[in-house]
């Protein structure tokens, strides 16, 4: 399951339980949304609560994050699983942006919410 929400600029996504092909599909046209109408996006991934995800997610966000790999500003991940962290720092190889993990999820959105957007 995933929540989303949009402010000021930013795209927060929280995943509780099983993260899914529809829940990451969920949160691409949440990210295109903002994307087309205000430019690039800061995201917040929190994986706190999240259980489990499906193998198809992984290659779902592979495909996008190159797809679209200069059209995101900042980017918190919220977790305290190394495994998710070592595959954020992965991850970031194949973006241009600033990317954080964080452990607490208030500290994560309040980085996103005072970091200057990125233009683009």
């Amino acid at each position: 399951m995933i929540a989303i929400e949009h402010k000021a600029h930013c795209v927060l996504a929280t995943v509780a339980g099983e993260f899914t092909l529809a829940d990451y599909k969920e949160f691409e046209e949440n990210v295109l949304y903002e994307l087309k109408f205000h430019g690039r996006p800061n995201l917040m991934l929190d994986l706190t609560e999240m259980l489990s995800y499906t193998l198809d997610v992984v290659w779902e966000e592979i495909r996008f994050s190159r797809e679209h790999a200069a059209d995101f500003g900042h980017i918190a991940v919220v977790t305290a699983d190394q495994w998710t962290t070592w595959a954020t720092w992965v991850a970031r190889l194949f973006v241009d942006s600033d990317v954080q993990v964080f452990e607490d999820g208030q500290q994560a959105e309040s980085w996103l919410l005072t970091t200057t957007p990125v233009a683009g």
